[in-house]
This record gives structure tokens, sequence and C-alpha cells, in this order.
């Protein structure tokens, strides 16, 4: 664990390749008691998860958290829409941010913070292909580099 004690449950890679991050937030989120045991077990996937506004409110949508193991009738729905805890001003913002187009808000990470689960939310605008295959050839680009000097130390050049 790091120095704030938080502990990371599961991180949404997909999010940094489709889109690009402008903004970073971190939000609360309203459990049930079956589905905070449901992390501790792993049980996540926030692959096609999303956040948007509801009345004033935020709610994380399709963010899917399967069934705690040793749960029974009062066992959750995994991919109910969950409330995120946010301050009003924050909302403001986000609702202001949102308005604008191509913007979205993405779960890009959970986490256990002092015992209480957190999201980190970016405010997220989509890729165009043309710029992911620009990062990807940028990727392999430093990839081959990188393997250009460790070739060379290795030879002793």
């Amino acid at each position: 664990m790091s120095k704030n004690q938080s502990k990371l449950i599961a991180k949404n890679r997909k999010a940094f390749h489709e889109f690009e991050i402008l903004d970073k937030l971190e939000a609360g989120i309203t459990l049930l008691g079956t589905e905070v045991k449901a992390l501790r077990e792993g049980k996540i996937n926030l692959k096609d998860s999303f956040a948007e506004i509801r009345e004033g409110e935020v709610y994380l949508v399709n963010l899917h958290i399967g069934p705690y193991s040793a749960g029974n009738v009062f066992n959750h729905e995994p991919e109910r829409p969950r409330k995120l805890l946010l301050h009003k001003q924050e909302i403001k913002r986000l609702i202001g941010k949102v308005a604008e187009k191509g913007f979205t808000l993405v779960p890009l990470s959970l986490y256990f913070k002092k015992g209480i689960v957190k999201v980190e939310l970016g405010l997220a605008r989509g890729k165009k292909v043309y710029d992911r295959r620009k990062e990807i050839e940028e990727r392999d680009r430093k990839r081959d580099i990188e393997r250009e000097v460790r070739e060379r130390q290795r030879r002793g050049w």
C-alpha cells in the first residue's frame, strides 16, 4: 500500500487507449454490503462503464460488479446504476464541461482509501482513429529505439 493507504481494485486500461483524459477527480460511490465484499474478491469490470448526470446527481452506469460468492437472496444486481458522491460545486462544473461537445465522464480506476471505496473519474474526449494509430506508431518507435540501445550496450559499443 502507498502513503495514503489506498489499494487499487481495478483500473480501466481501455479508457486511456480510447480517450484523451483532460481532467481527473476523485468521487465516493454508494454501494451495498455485498458489492463491497464482491469488490474485495476482485469481481469487477470497468470496461464499458461511464458516468452520466441525471437531475443534478452523477451516476456510474454499466459498472459490472459480480455477485458476492457467499451472498444469498439479498445479493445485489450486477449492473445497477450507482450514485457517485461529489460536492455540488464539482457537479455544476462537470455539467458545464459535459455539455460541451464530445466530452464524457469515464471511470479510470476503483480503489479502497482508508477502507472506503473511491472512484477516479476522468473528464475525457474520444480519440479519433488516426490519433490512436499515431500513438501506437510512437510507442512502437520508442520500443525499437530502446531495444537498439540495449542491444548496443550488450555488445559493448
